[in-house]
């Protein structure tokens, strides 16, 4: 066995797929991940696992983290994109908010901090003494139905007037607001990922101390390692990388075990004997390690030469982003590929083939992974541009 099956963060995650495999249809339920099962969570360790040693965690390199999520998404999609919503945004945290920022949310805490939120700059933030007036509306607030701690994007503005990064770039910050001081407006009923608690909520002239606050594109983190130096954007790729494979990993496996003993009505052998089946099990199966593959060479690569010193540019951006979108765009056609291939099986509600189905065409609408990232990446791949804050 190599060193990455082997590694803490995998262990972590096969340690609770007993619970996670009982809990996934009661979340759904739930709308939100149930109480046991966010309680495997911390005491796997999962969800404190990617923080900075000095939150809590072990500071994963990115190998160990696609495993580690891509594990948890074989599982069941709900508890893969909690993966990469609740434990990224309590690593974000710990990375850049202020030390004063950092003792009140996570030192006062015993480290124990479930985050959630929407990153996009949807609110406005008013610069007032000692912090902002935060104003705004967000949607899709992955995993904030069971977070202690809210994250919200938005644009500080002095005087009604917007602070910019530069001559062509708006500042773009991140509030990190307890939960109480948010109001929640649901609008969580979906297709699919139904029990990720991704919950709409809003705030308004909400008070929020500069101390709990951070830049959304920073890559000079307070604490921790090289890890923190690749910032939001490309962590964030990472995660909606491997949600997808793992999804996708569970479909092949399913409808291979599936298929051995499956026999279609009027047929007088399994699904397995088709040839057309095998032909397509392998496609698809040589599709996802091509997918695979692209991932960790890339985003493995990036880190060794940031861990080397070098400073994250808008090429290695690129090519981050370019790898999770293709590998998600391949996770989608061999979860579709085994849904058509399980026949009515996968039709059932509550089978596993049938939530992957949902959940892979509920994931993939997400902005992030959009075509939007190739047409931008073709810009810069023209030299039409030398940068885009969408990469």
């Amino acid at each position: 066995m190599n060193a990455i099956a082997q590694s803490k963060g995998l262990r972590m995650a096969r340690s609770i797929e007993t619970i996670a495999l009982e809990q996934a249809g009661p979340s759904e339920k739930n709308r939100t991940l149930t109480a046991p099962l966010v309680e495997a969570l911390w005491s796997s360790g999962l969800m404190q696992f990617m923080n900075p040693t000095e939150a809590g965690g072990h500071e994963p390199g990115f190998a160990e983290l696609i495993e580690t999520w891509m594990e948890m998404a074989r599982q069941d999609g709900s508890l893969g994109w909690i993966g990469i919503a609740n434990i990224p945004s309590s690593c974000f945290a710990a990375a850049y908010l202020p030390d004063e920022g950092f003792d009140a949310v996570f030192t006062a805490n015993g480290n124990k901090v479930t985050m959630g939120g929407q990153f996009f700059p949807n609110g406005t933030g008013e610069k007032v003494d000692g912090g902002y007036k935060v104003t705004g509306a967000w949607q899709f607030g992955s995993g904030t139905g069971h977070s202690e701690y809210v994250c919200a994007g938005f644009l500080p503005m002095d005087n009604g007037q917007m602070v910019m990064l530069n001559e062509t770039m708006p500042l773009m910050m991140v509030a990190v607001v307890p939960r109480e001081q948010v109001t929640f407006t649901d609008g969580w009923h979906v297709q699919g990922l139904k029990g990720t608690g991704s919950f709409d909520y809003n705030l308004q002239d909400v008070f929020v101390p500069d101390s709990h606050t951070y830049p959304l594109m920073t890559h000079e983190p307070q604490r921790g390692g090289h890890l923190y130096r690749f910032g939001v954007m490309p962590l964030t790729g990472c995660g909606h990388a491997a949600w997808a494979l793992g999804v996708a990993r569970s479909a092949i496996d399913d409808v291979r075990e599936l298929a051995i003993s499956k026999t279609r009505m009027g047929e007088s052998s399994s699904l397995a004997h088709r040839m057309t089946f095998q032909r397509n099990l392998a496609h698809h199966e040589a599709m996802w390690r091509a997918a695979h593959r692209l991932v960790v060479d890339t985003f493995t690569e990036m880190e060794a030469q940031v861990a080397g010193g070098a400073s994250v540019t808008a090429q290695m951006r690129c090519d981050m982003r370019l790898a999770a979108t293709y590998a998600t765009e391949a996770s989608r056609e061999v979860v579709q590929w085994a849904h058509l291939a399980a026949g009515t099986t996968s039709i059932r509600e509550g089978h596993r083939l049938e939530r992957a189905f949902r959940d892979m065409y509920t994931g993939t609408q997400h902005a992030f992974i959009s075509e939007n990232t190739y047409t931008e990446a073709g810009k810069l791949m023209l030299g039409l541009t030398d940068d885009s804050t969408a990469l």
